[in-house]
């Protein structure tokens, strides 16, 4: 039989990944000759742009946010003549919002698949809820290691129980002679107490430290090892600030002696030779929402005696004696218990017996052929049909996510508007539209992908913004590359576009100063919002009203704005449209597509007839004119369409096509009608060669995106609006695909709903 597995995998340093090495490694299944009868392959995950030098059995990497990673996966697999598909599951190591990126994966899988769940939320939100649904939906078998997580799944989440198996965590069969290992590391004379695992907030450590002056009163022998490294992902955005305040914390209670912190990430054997050495084990986490605690089980199987918190799985895997347990965060309960056990050796060396028992039944190599027969069981019986979600998007066609040309136009100003080629124009300076448009791609960057480039891009777009603002709130536009001033006050179409910005960073900001800056800036400008005239100013400024207020729900005042402004659009429609011609002026000009788009987010805040009416038929009248046989033709700037007049098919931009994805997108959003999907992906391939001049747009070396359309061919310019336009457009095609796997049953407003 051959085995797929998917997981975190060593040398990357994560349970998961030991938990998916030990169980491929029990799986082989040694013959009376000593062969393997089993083969296995591993498809890892790397975090952020981390690599490893994986071992042999790792056949391919999923870097944890580049989505087509996982669809090369999926096709991998199915090609690797694997039998059965092993994934194991754990919040935050796949890449999405609630790690939705794995959908596409298991729905693509020929292959029967089991699903080991490391961790299943009481209370999840409902991405959370909807995306494990979704998950245990295409899982042949769910397999769990307690049964509060039976529970949960059967009654939370609503999966059949005859799909759930329960195998215990395993643990790897080794043992030391307890006198043997405290002889080794010399510590014969003391009464060891022990905590392992990644270090952070929620460990409760400090539970153990403000106990042991009492312990130490009666047993002044007594050594707490705290043996862990700081968990990689509380290190990368905190530092060492939990294991700091340890410190200070033992420094304080003047406990230096009776505290060992060993900051490592040690293998097995020796971890079970600490194991082995100690007295007594604590897990004490601070609340109990830990369905499966790896650590736990690997002390119940060196037979320690542990002591710990109800977390869930220490309450239901230390009964019948196994241990004991005291209350969240209380010190004083863990004094007294300690003692009691430091100082009754008979009671405690039967909790280690009793525990030992336990641990003897979940070695690795008997939870290896528990998963072996589950597996062969699978075989027996053909794979389980599933209705398999279908979508024209075909995320291996686009190019690999860069911001390498936004960085190369990038300085410590803000973005150069135009480039030569693919050069930065210095001459030409910056401006407050692509500015804006720049801190919108990037807070979508972030939010999508956690890029730290987008991070760091954020607060120069987000100063640039605040340095332009006038005292009365509105904005200059240009600036030139000597940081001079260009004009007084910026077009109105500039300003829209800012509002749309803030807007969206005020509902995204990755932390408080950016959304109390956004805030700010977003507020002085409010004043202006009702002056606006241009039609296209007020669509942008809708939007990022709209942005707002997905957060700010209950700002009464900022409704009332959009509701006068989105009536705007209405009236203008109003007066304008003919059988004929339905559409807000009487030619289709430029970024035609914010008109409609606008006024699709205006229904998704304000449910009302006439908006998402005007909406949908606009929007309609807009695709007959530009999107004909799958490809996108948007009006060309060298002649705008006229009514009764000819239209150009010259300086078409990619601003227009960006708008006709974003259009189509806020559609699919609105209705969950998936043929919005369709025509959002060929309003996209316009940049990649789906047009007019079958010419693609995207510079594959400089990741750059050209100017546009003109009557001699490609312009090959690659400024910051094309480039913009681009990045905006990919991502946005990235979100659709994640929203199209994300449910059964699509949450929208529908137009029957709104009306």
């Amino acid at each position: 039989m051959k085995l797929a597995y998917i997981g975190t995998y060593p040398p990357r340093e994560c349970g998961i990944g030991t938990f998916t090495q030990n169980l491929t490694k029990s799986m082989l299944d040694i013959d009376d000759k000593g062969l393997h009868r089993n083969e296995i392959l591993v498809v890892a995950m790397n975090d952020g742009n981390q690599k490893y030098d994986y071992p042999l059995e790792v056949k391919l990497q999923i870097s944890q946010e580049q989505q087509t990673d996982y669809l090369e996966a999926a096709n991998f697999i199915n090609l690797s003549g694997a039998d059965i598909c092993i994934l194991e599951h754990e919040f935050g190591i796949y890449g999405g919002l609630g790690g939705i990126y794995i959908l596409p994966l298991l729905h693509r899988l020929e292959i029967p698949c089991i699903v080991t769940l490391h961790t299943i939320l009481d209370s999840p939100s409902y991405n959370e809820k909807a995306i494990l649904k979704e998950i245990c939906k295409m899982a042949d078998k769910i397999v769990v290691m307690s049964h509060k997580a039976i529970s949960f799944l059967t009654t939370i989440y609503d999966i059949p129980q005859a799909k759930i198996v329960l195998i215990e965590h395993g643990v790897p069969d080794i043992h030391f002679n307890r006198l043997a290992a405290k002889t080794e590391f010399k510590f014969t004379k003391k009464k060891l107490i022990l905590t392992f695992g990644f270090i952070g907030r929620n460990k409760g450590i400090e539970t153990v430290i403000r106990a042991l002056p009492k312990i130490i009163e009666k047993h002044p022998e007594t050594l707490y090892i705290i043996l862990g490294k700081t968990h990689p992902n509380v290190f990368r955005h905190e530092g060492e600030e939990y294991r700091n305040f340890l410190k200070l914390l033992i420094k304080n209670l003047n406990l230096q002696s009776h505290v060992l912190m060993l900051n490592e990430f040690i293998d097995e054997t020796e971890l079970f030779k600490y194991l082995s050495a100690c007295d007594i084990y604590i897990t004490p986490y601070l609340n109990e929402a830990q369905i499966t605690s790896g650590t736990l089980s690997y002390a119940m199987g060196a037979g320690c005696a542990i002591v710990s918190t109800p977390y869930w799985h220490a309450a239901e895997l230390l009964t019948e004696e196994r241990g004991k347990l005291f209350d969240f965060n209380n010190s004083e309960e863990l004094a007294a218990i300690l003692n009691q056990l430091l100082g009754q050796p008979k009671i405690l060396k039967q909790i280690q017996a009793n525990a030992y028992a336990y641990g003897k039944n979940v070695t690795w190599p008997k939870i290896g052929k528990k998963y072996l027969h589950l597996s062969n069981s699978l075989l027996s019986f053909p794979k389980q049909k599933v209705d398999k979600k279908e979508t024209i998007i075909d995320l291996l066609l686009l190019p690999p996510f860069s911001l390498n040309h936004i960085k190369r136009l990038t300085d410590d100003t803000g973005i150069i508007q135009h480039a030569k080629f693919g050069i930065p124009n210095l001459k030409e300076g910056y401006c407050l539209d692509d500015n804006a448009r720049a801190l919108l791609m990037v807070l979508m960057t972030y939010k999508q992908k956690k890029d730290e480039t987008a991070l760091e891009f954020m607060p120069i777009y987000l100063s640039y913004i605040h340095y332009m603002q006038n005292k009365d709130g509105s904005f200059r536009n240009f600036l030139s590359f000597n940081r001079n001033f260009l004009d007084e006050v910026g077009s109105e179409d500039s300003f829209g576009r800012t509002i749309w910005a803030l807007g969206y960073l005020i509902g995204n900001a990755p932390n408080d100063a950016y959304y109390q800056t956004g805030k700010l800036v977003f507020f002085d400008a409010v004043p202006n919002f009702e002056k606006l005239q241009s039609i296209r100013s007020i669509a942008n400024t809708i939007i990022g009203i709209c942005y707002y207020l997905k957060t700010n729900s209950t700002d009464e005042n900022m409704l009332a704005i959009l509701k006068s402004l989105s009536a705007k659009l209405v009236h203008q429609y109003e007066i304008s449209h003919s059988e004929d011609w339905k559409w807000f002026e009487l030619l289709l000009a430029y970024d035609n597509g914010v008109l409609p788009l606008a006024l699709l987010h205006s229904a998704q805040i304000i449910p009302d007839k006439k908006v998402i009416d005007i909406a949908m038929i606009t929007m309609e009248f807009l695709e007959e004119h530009t999107l004909k046989d799958g490809t996108l033709s948007v009006i060309g700037n060298d002649k705008w369409y006229t009514k009764d007049g000819e239209r150009s098919f010259f300086a078409q931009q990619p601003i227009d096509a960006m708008a006709m994805v974003l259009m189509f997108h806020q559609a699919f959003i609105l209705t969950g009608n998936k043929e919005y999907l369709t025509k959002l992906f060929d309003s996209f391939m316009w940049f990649l060669g789906e047009n007019d001049l079958r010419m693609s747009l995207y510079d594959f070396e400089t990741k750059g995106c050209c100017d546009g359309f003109e009557n001699y061919g490609v312009n090959r310019n690659q400024g910051a609006e094309s480039s913009l336009a681009y990045l905006i457009s990919h991502l946005t095609v990235l979100k659709a695909y994640e929203e199209f796997y994300q449910y059964d049953d699509l949450t929208t407003i529908t137009k029957d709903k709104a009306l």
